[in-house]
């Protein structure tokens, strides 16, 4: 039997050159001789990372360079899950971050769209901008605790919203255009905005989709909102609610930038859960924790260097908007894109890529798939010369995917697979520059955090799957929930499961090199047998078969007994007969285990899917057993779950 290897292994030069490497050298900590040694030195440095953890968020403070208006008084106080209080006493903003330094004329961001539209600002410029529409909020009322909310597409004047918003203390809160009135107004309506940011429509696969209507009906219905701004993104000169003023009208033409000094833990952002199976949760991220490991992440993980362009294919209303706009924080600059991936043909993002001389481009495993099956040669067509890394989130990365990109994308490339959350604002797995690529493994853990695997004792597990932990505080954890003053539904989050310890709702294992391997939600884990099974195995030989697109699996109790179904969306020019149905299960059992063997598959025309992308196994599972789902809002296509909810009044049989 053969020794597996990695696919990849950095160079003896990227390791030298990381910022991970310097960073460990100021702590005198032996930077990796040797590439194909990488994986034992990482390991060695998060695990003192996590040991000593005051000392290593101290350090990372200052290899930073992090401001404080007031110092702090401590790096941590009353340490504890939950409860603990990372820099007690620090004042700060984190707009001034990512707005400080670099070359006034130096690109801040390239903002395009699937029509050729392409809007360039410098670092001067968006300054600028940042500081007209913040004089303005700041003449509204607007300041520390306040709302300002943005239903915008992933454009500069989302960035320009936020970073304007969150510099004078105030909390900034975002959707995408794509969501509907009761989706809106079920995430703005429990925070009420002061102010509403909103667009006249968007462009999705060569469609013009006009959202003036919409806004008008969301803005009549949030309670103590005072403003509406338009941005007129579809027309100059759009019809749109007459209360409303244009967003270039709106900015103030004398302004002066100023920051307001605010705790570390200051709200800063609210983002929602998903909202499948209820309305979503609102959950309050603060400065300095976002800013911080958003540091950490983009300096050391990512080793993303000033004036590198940094891409994610993402929306405003998914935590990975603010994950990339905090990379101005390093020098980079952003590359933002709004519209289809494959319009007006399936290489319009490494088309992007290839122009801009992208070198960290993110993505999704759906969309790599989506490549793989229609056979796009992305390296042949492109010159992706930038290109370093490659990032890939939203659900489980298969070990094809990784063949896929090495193979046809950029031999030379790290691809990092990174996982984490809305909850954390962050990742508790992800790259890093010392690490060797192993085939259908996350590169490791994040430094400082306390990151393990228990069964269902509470126990860590090594080599086998169980529940993604994190045994120790951290300093991007939620300030809190929106309207939960005795801090209950938080605690019943994250803490219920485990007392004293987070438990983060991913079904994990970690390997003996200290990888990762993601296996899907636990709430969504099948459990035939008394064996758990991570749904992203069954999808990881399901969907490499060339006849099946798309593919959800759920667990379907009938007299006491779970038995695993299988649902399939077939690629045109091919239909579920016995003869795929043999082959589905012949490929699961030979891959796979004969448990892993679905009781029965049956074809669906859609698999619903979250508006970030992920499948929703919880909401298919519930209207298999003829139970609602409460919040159809949520999804990016609701009408999917009728299928499903037909066969649940049918009782399942």
């Amino acid at each position: 039997m053969k020794t597996p290897k990695p696919i990849w292994r950095p160079s003896a030069e990227r390791v030298a050159v990381s910022d991970l490497s310097r960073f460990a050298t100021a702590l005198g900590f032996p930077v990796p001789g040797l590439p194909g040694e990488g994986h034992v030195a990482y390991g060695e440095l998060w695990r003192w990372s996590v040991a000593e953890r005051e000392r290593f968020w101290q350090d990372l403070w200052n290899f930073c360079g992090v401001q404080a208006h007031v110092k702090p008084q401590a790096v941590l106080a009353d340490d504890g899950l939950p409860g603990a209080r990372w820099f007690p006493g620090a004042k700060l903003n984190y707009a001034e971050h990512l707005l400080r330094g670099g070359s006034e004329r130096a690109p801040a961001l390239i903002a395009r769209d699937e029509s050729g539209r392409r809007m360039e600002l410098s670092r001067e410029q968006l300054r600028r901008q940042v500081a007209e529409l913040a004089q303005r909020l700041s003449e509204d009322g607007v300041g520390p605790g306040d709302r300002v909310a943005g239903f915008l597409p992933n454009a500069e004047h989302a960035v320009v919203a936020m970073l304007a918003t969150t510099s004078l203390g105030a909390i900034w809160s975002s959707c995408s255009p794509d969501f509907g009135e009761r989706g809106v107004l079920e995430r703005f309506g429990q925070i009420q905005p002061k102010v509403l940011i909103a667009c006249d429509g968007y462009r999705y696969g060569g469609k013009r989709i006009d959202t003036a209507a919409r806004v008008g009906a969301i803005a009549a219905q949030l309670q103590g909102l005072k403003r509406l701004v338009m941005v007129p993104y579809l027309d100059p000169r759009p019809e749109w609610p007459a209360a409303a003023v244009c967003f270039d009208d709106y900015r103030s033409r004398a302004p002066l930038l100023d920051f307001a000094a605010v705790d570390f833990n200051h709200p800063l952002l609210v983002m929602y859960s998903s909202g499948t199976t209820g309305v979503p949760k609102c959950i309050v991220h603060g400065h300095g924790g976002t800013l911080l490991q958003h540091l950490k992440e983009h300096a050391l993980h990512g080793d993303i260097r000033p004036g590198e362009r940094v891409f994610f294919f993402t929306t405003c209303g998914w935590m990975m908007w603010n994950w990339l706009v905090s990379a101005l924080a390093v020098g980079a600059t952003l590359v933002l894109y709004d519209g289809s991936p494959f319009w007006p043909r399936p290489g319009a993002l490494w088309l992007l890529a290839a122009a801009e001389g992208v070198s960290h481009f993110g993505t999704s495993p759906k969309y790599l798939s989506a490549l793989a099956k229609n056979g796009y040669p992305v390296g042949a067509q492109h010159d992706l010369a930038a290109l370093r890394t490659i990032y890939s989130t939203g659900s489980p990365l298969a070990p094809e995917q990784f063949d896929y990109v090495y193979a046809t994308i950029k031999a030379d490339v790290q691809l990092a697979s990174i996982s984490g959350g809305t909850d954390i604002v962050s990742c508790f797995a992800l790259g890093n520059p010392w690490s060797p690529v192993w085939r259908g493994e996350l590169q490791g853990p994040g430094l400082g955090l306390a990151v393990n695997v228990f069964d269902e004792h509470g126990k860590p597990l090594c080599g086998k799957p169980g529940e993604l932990v994190c045994t120790k505080s951290f300093p991007s954890m939620p300030v809190a929930f929106w309207n939960d003053a005795d801090g209950s539904r938080y605690r019943q989050a994250y803490f219920q499961r485990f007392p004293g310890v987070w438990h983060h709702g991913d079904y994990a294992l970690m390997t003996t090199r200290d990888t990762l391997v993601i296996q899907g939600r636990s709430d969504a884990t099948l459990n035939p047998g008394g064996v758990r099974i991570g749904t992203a195995e069954i999808y990881r030989v399901v969907e490499a078969l060339p006849e099946i697109a798309d593919a959800v699996a759920v667990g379907h109790l009938r007299d006491g007994e779970e038995r695993v179904i299988l649902f399939v969306v077939t690629r045109d020019g091919h239909k579920l007969d016995a003869a795929l149905d043999r082959r589905i299960k012949s490929a699961i059992r030979e891959q796979l285990t004969p448990r892993h063997l679905p009781y029965r598959i049956l074809a669906c025309p859609q698999v619903p899917r979250t508006l970030s992308g992920k499948v929703t196994e919880v909401a298919v599972r519930e209207l298999i057993h003829g139970r609602p789902v409460r919040n159809a809002a949520a999804l990016a296509n609701p009408k999917a779950l009728e299928f499903f909810r037909k066969l649940g009044r049918a009782q399942f049989r």
